[in-house]
């Protein structure tokens, strides 16, 4: 990966490291192991491992594992596959947050002890209520706050025994009760939770909050600069309290937050919930399912690492929310593809063409660049015979003004082929096409457009003898409407669903080259789109997108 452009994050640590030219700037990625990466975390572990790899600095790779509710290691397996196929890695740095449990539990102590935190015993309704939480101008206070700190101690002990149930207390920062930031009005540091952790078993019953434990971490391992989305903004104010307030030594510099803003982008939806909830409800295919964003699902629709890291490339990194196109994430794919995507040829809607004076037993071969863009990659020969297929929509029986592709009395030339004419045509029953019979131009008509006989209309085909049978699926976007997470009143996710995200099409023809295709490799399907060899499913290929953007406007 080439490095990435600067940015205002960069010029933050140019700044600190002009005062500190021997500082090693150190940063790290924690996901929550609650689901798979989407485009979203890509976004920020290309920021976060990439402002690393700039300054030949360290990343490290942190599980944030202090919420127990839908945490998993199939998660943290496929978390850490996604990171290294994006190229990046961590080394001998892996960690999860509950490595620090019993660390965390001994800096709460210290803040008890020094005044700093106390047991309280409203309940997250309750801390809700203006009574208890003020407003902006007025202040309030929990009736528990100047609980003895010895009665604190006690407390905050049985809590971790489980001697209390979930709700009963929690342990609270003692800041600022007139704070404009309502993040520093004595925010929750510990809440019970009787739920088995992954790693942890039932050891703990009291969990730290993020806000609480994350500084925690970042100090132990030495991580100089915490970038992270601009919704913990508000939080950066508790951040630096915890690292000035714990007792810590800080063998480098205290780390220091720094907010960019996130990923959003239309006809997605980047809610681990929603997601989830796609997963589990069936609607999906698994979290691998290529309509979704998450990594693993872009793999399987056909995107590379290379593709999305130039995408991430080309949006930045800004300090203000703003939605960026899909469009911009399928152009950074077909561009690559078109570099390097072989060519092959294969009709989706097969309609038989019979060549009424070809020779029944002839087979001949024709040469096809295997990319126009790469004269190096050579051609390969396709065969041609008397029965062909060519795609549906490339016939029309009444056609509409400037149809050029095949239709009653009409020419088309076949591409790297013949020219034909159209003459016979059978229909079934039900009007449908059966079979076209044609004439070939064989004298003149052949393989090069400058050979004398003139049509506008070109075409793909395959031999039907040699073709191969497979499933092509066509893969669309989710949504019907750019921004589905901001719905008209009355209106549900359900609404918005496109009902065509996925079309399988199970009479697909294909090219004789492409049997030996393997999971993962990647092709355009001339005049199609660009496809690849699923992963999942056999003989099977997805489109990852089509040649050009022909989704509907809204």
């Amino acid at each position: 990966m080439e490095e990435t452009r600067s940015n205002f994050i960069h010029d933050i640590i140019d700044e600190d490291l002009a005062k500190n030219p021997s500082l090693k700037i150190h940063t790290r990625f924690p996901p929550e192991p609650n689901g798979y990466l989407h485009i979203g975390h890509c976004k920020a572990l290309v920021i976060d491992f990439g402002t690393a790899r700039k300054y030949q600095g360290l990343c490290n790779l942190r599980m944030d594992d202090t919420n127990p509710a839908k945490e998993d290691t199939e998660f943290v397996d496929a978390i850490q596959e996604d990171i290294h196929w994006l190229g990046f890695d961590w080394d001998d740095r892996f960690f999860y947050g509950s490595d620090y449990f019993e660390k965390d539990y001994e800096l709460a102590v210290g803040l008890i002890k020094k005044g700093l935190a106390y047991v309280c015993e409203l309940n997250a309704e309750q801390m809700r209520d203006p009574q208890y939480c003020g407003d902006l101008t007025h202040p309030a206070v929990s009736p528990y706050r100047d609980r003895p700190i010895e009665e604190s101690l006690d407390l905050f002990e049985r809590m971790k025994n489980g001697e209390f149930p979930e709700g009963r207390y929690t342990l609270r920062a003692k800041i600022d009760l007139a704070s404009g930031n309502f993040c520093m009005r004595d925010p929750v540091l510990y809440r019970i939770r009787y739920i088995e952790h992954h790693r942890q078993g039932n050891k703990w019953c009291i969990y730290p909050m993020y806000d609480f434990a994350h500084p925690i971490q970042d100090a132990l391992e030495g991580v100089t600069h915490s970038l992270c989305s601009l919704e913990y903004e508000i939080h950066r104010p508790l951040y630096n309290w915890v690292i000035d307030n714990v007792d810590l030594e800080y063998p480098v510099v205290k780390p220091r937050q720094i907010e960019f803003a996130r990923l959003n982008m239309t006809y997605t939806m980047m809610s681990k919930r929603f997601l989830r909830h796609l997963v589990e409800s069936g609607l999906v295919d698994g979290w691998d399912d290529p309509r979704m964003p998450t990594l693993c699902g872009l793999r399987r629709r056909g995107y590379t690492a290379a593709s999305i890291l130039d995408f991430c490339d080309r949006i930045g990194v800004a300090k203000s929310n703003s939605m960026v196109e899909l469009g911009l994430l399928e152009a950074c794919i077909r561009d690559e593809l078109n570099r390097t995507a072989p060519r092959r040829v294969a009709v989706l809607n097969p309609i038989k063409v019979v060549v009424d004076n070809y020779p029944a037993d002839k087979v001949e071969y024709f040469n096809l660049p295997n990319n126009p863009q790469d004269p190096e990659a050579g051609t390969r020969a396709v065969p041609f015979s008397r029965e062909l297929y060519i795609d549906q929509d490339d016939f029309a029986l009444v056609p509409p003004p400037k149809f050029f592709r095949l239709k009653p009395e009409g020419e088309v030339r076949l591409m790297g082929a013949y020219i034909v004419r159209c003459g016979e045509i059978l229909q079934n029953e039900d009007g449908s096409i059966r079979e076209i019979h044609v004439t070939a131009d064989l004298e003149t008509g052949c393989g090069n457009p400058a050979d004398g006989h003139k049509v506008k209309g070109t075409i793909h085909w395959l031999s039907a003898p040699h073709a191969i049978d497979a499933t092509a699926v066509l893969y669309d976007r989710l949504f019907t409407v750019p921004d589905p997470g901001n719905l008209p009143e009355g209106q549900t996710y359900d609404d918005v669903m496109n009902p065509d995200s996925r079309i399988t099409l199970s009479g697909a023809k294909f090219e004789p080259a492409l049997a030996d295709a393997k999971p993962g490799d990647h092709f355009q399907f001339v005049r199609t789109g660009y496809f690849t060899v699923d992963t999942k499913n056999e003989n099977t290929f997805n489109r990852t997108v089509g040649l050009k953007d022909s989704f509907p406007k809204q």
